[in-house]
């Protein structure tokens, strides 16, 4: 069985996690400095996207149930997420429309064809969902793709450091910005600083997705008209 993609994968983001702890600069985020020298490396060995990903085969199957965990930390602080319920729904809907609608105009102002703006509409939830609602609005599923994970890469990386900028505070607050808008990479880096924001950040992502599904395509079709 060939190991390449495990092998690479695992030890890029080794080297590139222990240069962050060492440093803590937003610049070294190594999620997003392994995939840009996964693809450097690929590039220069002339190695096939598709070789590379049957090899690390296992690890995207592990992206499931890994999703799935995100659960644990929201059940260890349910009664807290229950008593802050009127506020995360809040702020899902609201953030939820905020992320669909500025990605919609900054894209127009900036000349997008039509296919673009349908294709970035959907960028904050995760790729499954974001790539699905895609091709019901009929944007391009790979660049869906390619601008979520951009978006997921952004918030992993500057999320922490923007929200203490405009000093966000509150955990409940924290969390669900990042779930929102940054979807699964957001949450991940949420969990790291601070478990209770985790289960908010990992909650906001979830209804993030469900509220983006069921509403993107009826109000693609009234953007569309203005």
């Amino acid at each position: 069985m060939n190991l390449l993609g495990i092998f690479l994968t695992i030890s890029v983001y080794f080297i590139f996690s222990r240069l962050y702890h060492i440093r803590k600069k937003f610049y070294l985020n190594p999620v997003m400095l392994s995939i840009t020298s996964i693809i450097i490396l690929l590039y220069t060995a002339g190695i096939e996207y598709e070789v590379y990903m049957e090899s690390a085969r296992i690890l995207s199957f592990l992206l499931g149930p890994a999703v799935v965990s995100l659960a644990i930390p929201l059940y260890k602080k349910r009664d807290f997420v229950i008593d802050y319920s009127t506020q995360i729904s809040s702020g899902v809907i609201f953030g939820g429309l905020i992320a669909i609608l500025s990605a919609f105009f900054i894209a127009h102002l900036l000349g997008g064809s039509e296919d673009v703006l349908l294709s970035i509409s959907p960028k904050s939830v995760t790729t499954p969902i974001a790539i699905g609602v895609s091709e019901q609005v009929g944007g391009i599923p790979a660049l869906t793709a390619i601008l979520v994970i951009i978006t997921g890469i952004m918030g992993n990386s500057i999320g922490l450091a923007i929200l203490n900028l405009f000093r966000v505070e509150d955990r409940v607050a924290r969390g669900l910005a990042m779930g929102v808008t940054s979807h699964g990479l957001g949450t991940a880096r949420m969990i790291q600083e601070d478990k209770l924001s985790g289960a908010v950040s990992g909650l906001g992502m979830a209804l993030n997705g469900v509220l983006t599904s069921l509403l993107l395509y009826y109000l693609i079709k009234i953007l569309m008209r203005l």
